[in-house]
């Protein structure tokens, strides 16, 4: 999503004389005696000479500048702005989940992103919807799981660095948002109670050498396979089945299922964006190579020189992450086989309700330590169909575009910028919006956007584990213990 700045329009000076006409004497040229620029039927030579340099005026004035050329030196402020968008940082915190960093979790996680038993017909994991190859996206328009998802599959490269997840922000956590798929109808299909029954199955040495004893769910009486909360339908049977359980046994459940979404995200933190050619690049600058180490051809240079500069991308994609994390309505060409989604409205109503949320039991953090959601406004207008900026690391792998994958390419997606048609679907357009630079040459922008492609995590992350589960850390200081009656909330089908 390349947005922009209002931009400043330059007006050429002034080329007229006497205030009301190139010919002086208050009258156009056109109009001097009525027969021509001269009188008498000839052109006055000083007149004509006059309205010539007048005219070169206004053309040079209403040139274009001369592009500059992709080895012109770049000014400190452009330096400044090109060295912030690189490198990758360190992997930020994680404040509610103390499992995030641990090798045994990370393992485990791997385990449950490749392991296609959890979903209602044995075919569809994790890394179906986000493929190791593909920058952990699908090429698809639309997700497929069981049945077809709402929206496009975004990549999972950068998204430890995101306060919130999936295209509305409806989760504040990678591990929270890990666990909506595995209830998602249209996903993975299953129920709260059988993912928790699975794991005890298929995973339970691993499982308890991180997190400890498993619950015992054998019951079915107590622990119905159908049960799960869904919120949005109370009288649904699962629902019902659900709300049949004991208080303590449906928090027994929500733990292990937030410990496998916990797991999930310490494997997820492994998947860090490589260093590409722009870093490499970036890198050379830094270290008073003006070539930039010959990391960019030519194209991609003037490329890099829009994103920074007349083409204004860096408004919203910015940082190293290449995302202002942020959440703008493009006014996107509706498609009329897409679901209506009212994007960020929703989900910011959503993430404040969240059972998973920060400040919830099941995050042990204080509720004063969100701030991200204390202030969160879910009423702000701005919110209708506004949707997430994605990164743009490597984002030549993730074809198609944009939250419901319309664009399927990044042709398409410049072509969008440089018409804007239409208008927004339901709320308004970002103000700051405008059409992408004329002089912006498609080409040159998708050279330097292939050269975010980066190298891709190491092999060992890139497939289901092969090798048994390394020996496990200590276990961590236990939870706080659940409050009894803790409510339970589902999270929204996508």
């Amino acid at each position: 999503m390349l947005l922009h700045k209002p931009k400043i329009l330059f007006y050429p000076p002034s080329t007229r004389r006497g205030e009301r006409g190139l010919g002086g004497e208050g009258l156009p040229l056109s109009r001097k005696r009525e027969r021509g620029l001269g009188g008498e039927g000839r052109p006055a030579p000083h007149a004509l000479l006059t309205a010539l340099m007048g005219l070169a005026l206004v053309a040079a004035c209403k040139a274009a500048p001369p592009e500059p050329s992709p080895d012109a030196p770049w000014t400190g402020a452009e330096l400044a702005l090109i060295g912030s968008l690189s490198p990758v940082p360190a992997l930020p915190a994680s404040p509610t989940n103390r499992f995030a960093d641990s090798e045994a979790a990370a393992v485990l996680g791997q385990r449950l992103f490749f392991d296609t038993r959890l979903s209602a017909n044995g075919k569809v994991a994790c890394a179906t919807c986000h493929v190791p190859s593909l920058a952990f996206a699908d090429g698809k328009k639309l997700a497929q799981g069981v049945g077809t998802a709402g929206l496009h599959a975004p990549t999972l490269l950068g998204a430890p660095w995101s306060p919130f997840q999936f295209w509305d922000g409806r989760k504040d956590s990678l591990w929270a948002q890990a666990l909506g798929p595995l209830e998602a109808d249209v996903e993975h299909g299953l129920t709260r109670v059988r993912v928790a029954k699975l794991v005890a199955t298929h995973h339970k040495a691993e499982y308890e050498a991180v997190f400890g004893a498993l619950p015992d769910l054998s019951s079915e009486l107590r622990f119905p396979d159908g049960a799960r909360p869904v919120s949005s339908e109370p009288q649904h049977p699962d629902s019902q089945r659900w709300e049949r359980m004991t208080t303590d046994d449906r928090i027994a459940v929500n733990t292990v299922v937030a410990n496998v979404g916990k797991a999930i995200e310490a494997y997820e933190r492994k998947l860090v964006p490589g260093a590409a050619p722009f870093d490499r690049y970036v890198a050379a600058l830094a270290a008073g190579d003006a070539s930039g180490g010959g990391q960019l051809s030519p194209a991609a240079r003037r490329g890099l020189r829009a994103f920074v500069g007349k083409a204004q991308c860096v408004n919203c994609h910015n940082g190293p992450i290449l995302t202002d994390h942020e959440f703008h309505n493009l006014g996107l060409p509706f498609e009329p086989q897409s679901k209506f989604d009212v994007g960020r409205a929703l989900g910011a109503s959503a993430v404040v309700k969240d059972e998973f949320r920060c400040g919830s039991v099941y995050s042990e953090v204080d509720p004063s330590t969100c701030d991200h959601l204390n202030f969160l406004n879910p009423a702000f207008v701005d919110f209708e169909g506004a949707f997430k900026t994605p990164t743009l690391r490597n984002v030549a792998l993730t074809a198609p575009y944009m939250h419901d994958g319309q664009f399927a390419s990044l042709s398409e997606v410049i072509a969008f910028y440089k018409t804007l048609p239409g208008k927004a679907r339901m709320g308004h357009r970002e103000l700051v919006l405008e059409l992408l630079d004329a002089s912006v040459e498609a080409d040159d922008l998708i050279a330097f956007l292939e050269a975010l492609t980066g190298e891709l995590p190491d092999d060992r992350w890139m497939h289901a584990p092969t090798e048994p589960p390394p020996p496990h850390s200590p276990i961590p200081a236990a939870a706080p213990t659940a409050p009894t009656g803790a409510s339970s909330d589902a999270p929204p089908t996508p």
